[in-house]
This record gives C-alpha cells, sequence and structure tokens, in this order.
C-alpha cells in the first residue's frame, strides 16, 4: 500500500518569499498534535537520516552499541532504541507508519499468572509490564508471557467520536509558519493579511502541496530547528 498523503494549502508571499499560513483539514492538524505525543527515542530514530543537529544521535548511537553484558537484567535496550506513543486514538494519518515498527503493542506477565501447575503464585497475575523479561516482584521469574493490547476503535468504542483524532472536521483550520493552530475564518484571514501588512494581493500565491512520508521528516525536523517550519520545508529558506 502506497503512504497516504495530506492536502495542505499554503498561501506564499512571493516578494519575501515566506509562507505567510497554510489551510488544512482535521488530518493534518491531528497529525500535527499527535507529534506531541511521540517520545524522544522515536524522533531521533526517526531523524538520523536527516542529519539531525545536536548530540541526540550520537546518544542514540551509544545506547545502540552497548553490549548486552552491560545492561541491567530488568532493563531493556529495545524500550529506549524504539518506545512507542502512550497516546491511542484513532483516526490520525500516521505518515511515519513505514519508517516506524508496528503500532500493535505487547504486555509481558511471569509464566506463573496463568493460574495452573505447581509454580502458580496468586499474586503474579497482579503485575504486567510492557518491557521484556523484567523480573515479576512476586516469583521473581522472567515476564516473558505475551499479552497483546487491544486497542479501542470508532466501529468498537462508543465513547469514539465520529472520524477520530484530536479536533472536529466541521471548519477549516490555519496553521501559521511557527505551526501555531487556529479555527479557520474570513474575518481571521482578513486579519492575518493586515497582521502581515499585505497591501497588493498581485504578490500572494497560493500553493496546494501533498504531504508524505519525506515532507514530513522534514517538517519534523525544522520545527526543532527554527520558527519557520512552512517557508523552511517548502520554500528551502
Amino acid at each position: 500500500m502506497a503512504p497516504s498523503k495530506v492536502r495542505v494549502k499554503l498561501l506564499i508571499d512571493t516578494k519575501g518569499r515566506k509562507v505567510l499560513f497554510a489551510e488544512a483539514g482535521k488530518d493534518f492538524v491531528d497529525f500535527l498534535f499527535y507529534l506531541l505525543s511521540l517520545p524522544l527515542g522515536s524522533v531521533v530514530k526517526l531523524l538520523r537520516e536527516e542529519s539531525m543537529c545536536g548530540c541526540l544521535s550520537n546518544l542514540y548511537e551509544s545506547i545502540e552499541n552497548l553490549n548486552e553484558a552491560y545492561v541491567q537484567e530488568n532493563q531493556n535496550k529495545n524500550s529506549v532504541l524504539n518506545p512507542t506513543s502512550q497516546l491511542r486514538v484513532t483516526g490520525i494519518p500516521l505518515l511515519l507508519s513505514d519508517r516506524r515498527e508496528s503500532t500493535a503493542r505487547e504486555f509481558y506477565t511471569c509464566p506463573n499468572s496463568r493460574g495452573v501447575g505447581p509454580n502458580f503464585y496468586g499474586s503474579c497475575h497482579n503485575y504486567v509490564s510492557d518491557v521484556k523479561n523484567m523480573t515479576c516482584p512476586s516469583c521473581q521469574a522472567k515476564m516473558t508471557h505475551v499479552w497483546s493490547y487491544v486497542s479501542p476503535t470508532a466501529a468498537s468504542a462508543g465513547t469514539v467520536a465520529e472520524g477520530g483524532g484530536f479536533v472536529k472536521g466541521v471548519v477549516t483550520y490555519t496553521i501559521m509558519d511557527n505551526l501555531e493552530v487556529t479555527p479557520m475564518s474570513t474575518i481571521s484571514s482578513l486579519t492575518l493579511l493586515n497582521k502581515f501588512k499585505v497591501k497588493d494581493v498581485a504578490i500572494l500565491e497560493e500553493k496546494v502541496v501533498n504531504l508524505g512520508v519525506d515532507e514530513v521528516l522534514k517538517l519534523l525536523k525544522a520545527s526543532l530547528e527554527c520558527k519557520t517550519v512552512l517557508t523552511t520545508v517548502f520554500l528551502g529558506n
């Protein structure tokens, strides 16, 4: 399956060579808000190929290369190198899905928690971990027995709003160059044009872009480095 795309309309000041603001639907706004839930380890992993600034990529590589002999028995390098977002909201376009591991989650209990056999400990079923090989506080066995997590969906959870995601799709949203997001209206658009002191609308240009994985990675990287994200990503400034 081809990676999903999200449509965004840019309003560009061709004279000043900058994006004044963008117009987008709930799919893009949902994804922007989803980015805030990504663990730092996931962000570093995603941006390693994008010449990430700073030293976090070196720290990531240090953990990656660390021999297991130096890692505590009740710890797992994978929980740091490949953390998953704890946020569980349906309907968000996961544009980074082909660069990430499966979003399916697994939890672990010790083998003695199943209530059978001579080694059954009554309190073992009280403990669960999202990291394999943790030590059970009750019987001290390794927690290796897999329990699968069932994520809520719009079809199975009555509390999930129509369309899923964070925001409602009843309006278009305005996204500023610094990623500030607000609901859009005709008045707000005119206010923005006045704010940018646009006297000649002839210098304005509308441009529709379709965001896929590559564009989103650039957007994520730029959001950590500057306050002119849209201009940097789409105009190369």
